[in-house]
């Protein structure tokens, strides 16, 4: 039989799900077992402190599934080329050469693993109290994570691997090719990203949601593209997002922490620059950029009243944006629900535009 994308996309979302809501209560109990909780800063919110400890590193229950899930599909395209895999093929009434997903998704997966590491390091070194619970430095972040933004821009662009250097423009027809500007561009764009959602995971629910939009989003775009393997991809990645909400919403029982953070961003940003619609990912994934805006305006108006006129002033109550609404009164509740709101809408209208 021919495998229709579609229905084998959600099949596989629904199959993330289901592994990572399984694997979800022992990593709970694994990791309230070695201490593994969030730190608190003593300036957020008074709502904040209640949350001292809570289990942390939560980015596990997400990227186990999608791991798990990928690498075995990819050993099934890789054992379909002999005799047993073409055994096992037929004996699940599958077509010889069908293609279950295909070895391009092999560079999101190392993306996600990679910077699930660092953020990993990030996360036990602020646990056990390195540099009074700040982590890593940004001395060392930074590098590293250009490094790894680099890299994957690298493979992205280089024809050994994807050979990509094109970008989808709303309303015109054909992509654009940028030539070898397509590498300082896509590194870029990984790096924000991933700093983007690491910013944006500061309430219950709020950056798995808003990711599981994006990657539905760019996931529908890959469909009518015919890139069904980054089709299966996102929708594997929606699946243990899912799961993951399930114990991340409010009062959550989990966080992501850096390691979910980053590699969930670092991932989006990939799976954008696949589907050549990465202009788009300011739109699709609008309450990142609001809420990295809201550090970088809050942080430069700041620095640039001080100079000024001595005084260090504020645009917002408090950065990034979601703690400058429950400075305000909202509740944690409200500014998710509402947030998602937006999100629902700019998931929309990116598709929309990515249509045109």
């Amino acid at each position: 039989m021919n495998l229709d994308p579609m229905p084998f996309a959600l099949a596989l979302g629904a199959i993330s799900f289901l592994i990572a809501v399984i694997w979800g209560p022992p990593l709970i109990r694994l990791l309230k077992r070695y201490r593994v909780g969030k730190q608190i800063r003593v300036e957020l919110p008074d709502t904040h402190q209640t949350k001292m400890g809570t289990p942390t590193m939560g980015g596990l229950m997400i990227l186990v599934p999608v791991m798990l899930i990928t690498v075995l599909l990819n050993l099934a395209n890789f054992l379909s080329g002999f005799d047993t895999g073409k055994a096992i093929l037929a004996f699940f009434n599958f077509e010889e050469g069908s293609t279950l997903i295909g070895k391009s998704i092999l560079l999101p997966l190392l993306v996600m693993f990679s910077f699930g590491v660092l953020g990993a390091v990030d996360d036990l070194l602020e646990v056990r109290g390195w540099r009074g619970g700040d982590g890593l430095r940004a001395t060392v972040m930074f590098p590293v994570q250009f490094l790894l933004a680099l890299i994957t821009a690298i493979a992205l662009y280089h024809p050994l691997f994807l050979g990509l250097h094109e970008v989808g423009v709303p309303g015109v027809k054909d992509v654009v090719d940028v030539g070898v500007w397509y590498v300082p561009l896509a590194t870029f764009v990984i790096l924000a990203t991933a700093n983007a959602v690491n910013l944006t995971d500061g309430l219950d629910g709020l950056a798995g949601s808003i990711a599981s939009l994006a990657f539905v989003a760019y996931g529908i775009v890959a469909f009518l593209q015919g890139q069904f393997p980054l089709l299966s991809f996102c929708f594997t990645m929606v699946g243990a997002l899912l799961a993951f909400l399930w114990f991340n919403s409010h009062p959550a029982a989990l966080f992501m922490g850096g390691m979910g953070s980053l590699a969930l961003g670092a991932t989006l940003a990939t799976a954008a620059l696949m589907s050549f619609q990465w202009l788009l990912l300011p739109i699709i994934g609008f309450i990142f950029v609001a809420e990295a805006g809201s550090v970088v305006i809050q942080v430069s108006y700041f620095k640039l009243s001080r100079r000024l006129r001595g005084t260090g002033e504020r645009v917002f109550k408090m950065a990034p944006l979601h703690l400058h609404f429950e400075v305000l009164g909202w509740s944690e509740t409200h500014i998710t629900q509402r947030f998602w709101i937006i999100g629902v809408l700019a998931a929309m209208l990116g598709i929309a535009l990515a249509l045109l």
